[in-house]
């Protein structure tokens, strides 16, 4: 879309206002409002100027100012405003130089696709994200000197069969038991498709929703693939309509990896394929149907997990989901069909087009341009330097023994492990410039300063439960 044709959009849906978003460094879409007469076709070159000293991990305030370019081609008509409004998501300048901002997640993803390009490799990188989020009908929590806790409810939780409803009904799907149940069981059929209908109507693919394995209203809905910058820009309209549609009924979503206890975590198992001249180049005749060029992807992501979790599962909560003993994805192996594997080769069909592999550690708190960029950076890695992923693991995990598994590589068990591999472990994002020296070293040091630090801080209530009498 031309910037002629973004006027031509707005007048044509009657829309007189322009909402203009962008997402921070951590993945959370920001956003400002103009009147649709204080832009023209200049804007679409000049931008728009805000204080990115007020952006979470971006500028110190004696360097502020930043200019938002708007890129035509994000034109939609945002669904939750009153008045007709057009929104455009927007690319992060220097106002000063006119370079792209390096800390602006959405450069990273435009770099890392021309970077695919350079190598030659290929010329699309397909991803496709399942994010899982939780419905609540509430939800409070509080932290200060004397007190700390979180209350989470819902109507279709499990601890709930005895309260009062008038009546109670019974219909709560059990502990680990909310996959795929038909109603009065699943009450969030019509509520997830309402969201997917609120997708279809600014052009999101939408492949199926359904209940998933948790109490207390875990969902998913997939969307189908799409190339790396258009599904990175769709994954923060599908927080935003979830989010919005589930308001809109009452309801509270999160998209935070673990917040019930002994009940399944939300993951966001990410599959991936490379593309050249309209062919898969990960199809072949190899383990899984996969070629030796998907192999040696598989391999470059195994052999970089450790720094990869550091943007792909981001945040302390992550790692209450990545806990070994439990069904996740904590073994550094890939697998055909086993879902206990960090890498699966879904064998579906043996279609040369839906040959791919399904990195499973991540999950929705996430940033999806730096997550899916750094996935198809290690994807490159291993495919540049042949990197072997090593035998897979077609055995059930969960029933071998400690023995058998001391020798398999694990995910790491914090968000500090994490860190601490990315730090040591980065090169292969620097590659073609796609993720800077300065982006790595401020994500890291805003989640140990921000985050890590303030979590050591403070007492966690399990530790009055553990040691008030001691």
């Amino acid at each position: 879309m031309s910037p002629k044709e973004f006027f031509e959009f707005a007048k044509k849906h009657g829309a007189d206002m322009v909402d203009l978003k962008f997402t921070d460094m951590l993945g959370t879409w920001q956003h400002c409002t103009f009147p649709i007469d204080t832009w023209d076709e200049d804007t679409f070159k000049k931008g728009i100027g805000f204080d990115g000293s007020s952006i979470r991990g971006w500028q110190g305030i004696h360097m502020s100012d930043m200019l938002g370019i708007p890129d035509p081609n994000t034109t939609k008509i945002d669904p939750f405003f009153a008045e007709p409004t057009v929104s455009v998501i927007a690319n992060i300048v220097d106002p000063i130089t006119l370079e792209d901002y390096t800390r602006d997640p959405r450069h990273v993803a435009r770099k890392g696709v021309e970077y695919l390009k350079q190598t030659n490799i290929a010329d699309i990188c397909y991803i496709g994200p399942e994010p899982e989020f939780f419905i609540f009908d509430e939800i409070r929590f509080e932290q200060t000197q004397n007190m700390g806790f979180y209350q989470i409810d819902s109507i279709e939780g499990a601890w709930n069969t005895n309260r009062i409803e008038e009546p109670n009904l019974g219909y709560k799907p059990s502990y680990k038991g909310g996959y795929f149940p038909v109603s009065p069981t699943d009450t969030y059929h019509d509520l997830r498709g309402e969201m997917v209908r609120e997708m279809q109507k600014i052009g999101i693919a939408v492949e199926a929703h359904h209940h998933e394995v948790g109490t207390a209203g875990q969902s998913e809905i997939d969307m189908q693939y799409a190339d790396l910058l258009r599904i990175s820009d769709q994954f923060m309209w599908y927080k935003y309509i979830v989010k919005n549609v589930a308001k809109r009924a009452g309801k509270t979503v999160t998209f935070m990896p673990k917040p019930i206890f002994q009940d399944n975590g939300s993951g966001m198992h990410t599959h991936v394929s490379l593309w050249k001249n309209g062919k898969n180049v990960f199809a072949g005749d190899g383990y899984g149907g996969l070629s030796e060029i998907g192999l040696h992807a598989v391999g470059g992501v195994l052999k970089h997990a450790r720094a990869l979790l550091a943007f792909c599962a981001p945040t302390q909560n992550s790692y209450r989901r990545l806990v070994p003993g439990f069904e996740a994805p904590v073994n550094l192996v890939m697998s055909a069909r086993n879902r206990s594997a960090a890498i699966r080769i879904p064998m579906y069909h043996d279609n040369p087009k839906e040959k791919r592999f399904e990195f499973r550690c991540p999950d929705p708190s996430a940033n999806g341009y730096l997550a899916f960029s750094a996935i198809m950076m290690a994807a490159i890695d291993g495919i540049q330097n042949r990197i072997d992923p090593s035998t897979p693991l077609d055995r059930d995990i969960y029933e071998m023994s400690q023995d058998d598994l001391k020798n398999v590589p694990k995910v790491p068990g914090s968000l500090a492990e994490a860190l601490n591999a990315l730090e040591e472990d980065h090169e292969f994002l620097t590659k073609g410039n796609v993720f800077t020296d300065d982006l790595i070293e401020t994500w890291i040091n805003y989640k140990r300063e921000k985050e890590i630090n303030e979590l050591a801080l403070r007492p966690h209530p399990y530790e009055f439960h553990l040691y008030y009498d001691n």
